[in-house]
């Protein structure tokens, strides 16, 4: 497996000038696509651990009021990423994330929920809209974000996807919700798979492997999982211990896309690491559970 990238290094290589830049505005560290940005259509950006104002295990840029922060920092936090909109979190819409593939359709009446409000739905990992200047929000430290953008109907979505996510298809189910309310084509979108915990930093056991195994084509995943015969470029391979697996959520993830029906060239893959960058990047891993929450963020300009 080709190694990750380290944040510190530089992002944007000739080859790969489509993966993820590095920006430091008002301050805040924070990551983007260009991919995204060639369609003129949005701004956003996955948040790093840097520009906040959280202290202790939460520095600095925390985004969760459900790990034990101080609010007053958390609030503090959200303004600031709204800044780089030169918008405001009365602007904003969070998820209620409990790994399921339940995505909420979202309309001007959201805007807040989660920030200034208290929101009125619960397990919602997924998030679309064709509204613009409406910032979704979607929260991570290992799991994997997905970005969305139809490029003929003018529409977004954001969603979360971690191992349980990725099993149940979460990329495919927001194609599907996003085409049942604005007509969206896969062939018309773009997409992003943003930062998260790398392969050779995920171990998974035997139930999580059988579960990947269901989910996907042999040849997607490296070979013959009960055979034994893998190969390192798959979704699983062998970990050093027995019984062991190492699990790749980005590959994962970009198959389905794939297979949702999305070109290859219109998918970016970061291969940044949440685990191997954690110093910058909020890991559930890394931290054993010590941490605060990365943000990812998209808004769909106004013609």
């Amino acid at each position: 497996m080709e190694a990750c990238r380290k944040i510190m290094n530089t992002f944007v290589r000739k080859k790969d000038a489509d993966f993820m830049e590095v920006r430091n505005d008002k301050q805040i560290l924070y990551l983007t696509f260009p991919l995204l940005e060639k369609t003129g259509l949005v701004r956003h950006l996955f948040s790093t651990r840097k520009g906040g104002v959280s202290k202790g295990i939460y520095e600095s840029m925390n985004l969760s009021y459900s790990r034990g922060d101080v609010k007053e920092a958390v609030d503090e936090n959200f303004r600031r990423i709204a800044g780089i909109f030169d918008s405001s979190p009365e602007r904003m819409v969070c998820s209620r994330q409990t790994h399921t593939t339940n995505i909420r359709l979202v309309g001007e009446e959201d805007c807040g929920k989660g920030i200034m409000k208290e929101t009125d739905y619960e397990d919602v990992d997924g998030l679309i809209t064709n509204l613009p200047e409406i910032i979704l929000c979607t929260f991570y430290a290992d799991c994997v974000p997905l970005y969305f953008v139809d490029t003929q109907k003018k529409a977004i979505g954001l969603a979360h996807s971690g191992w349980r996510g990725t099993v149940d298809r979460m990329g495919e189910q927001v194609l599907k919700a996003m085409k049942e309310a604005f007509g969206t084509r896969p062939q018309d979108v773009v997409a992003a798979i943003g930062p998260s915990i790398c392969q050779d930093c995920y171990e998974v056991g035997e139930e999580v492997a059988e579960k990947f195994m269901e989910c996907f084509s042999g040849e997607a995943i490296g070979g013959d999982f009960r055979g034994n015969a893998f190969n390192k470029r798959g979704i699983l391979q062998k970990g050093v211990k027995e019984g062991k697996y190492q699990l790749n959520l980005q590959e994962a993830n970009r198959t389905i896309l794939v297979d949702a029906g999305i070109p290859k060239g219109q998918i970016a893959v970061s291969d940044i690491c949440t685990c191997c960058n954690s110093s910058l990047l909020f890991s559930h891993r890394a931290s054993q559970g010590k941490r605060g929450n990365l943000g990812a963020f998209m808004e769909l300009r106004k013609s």
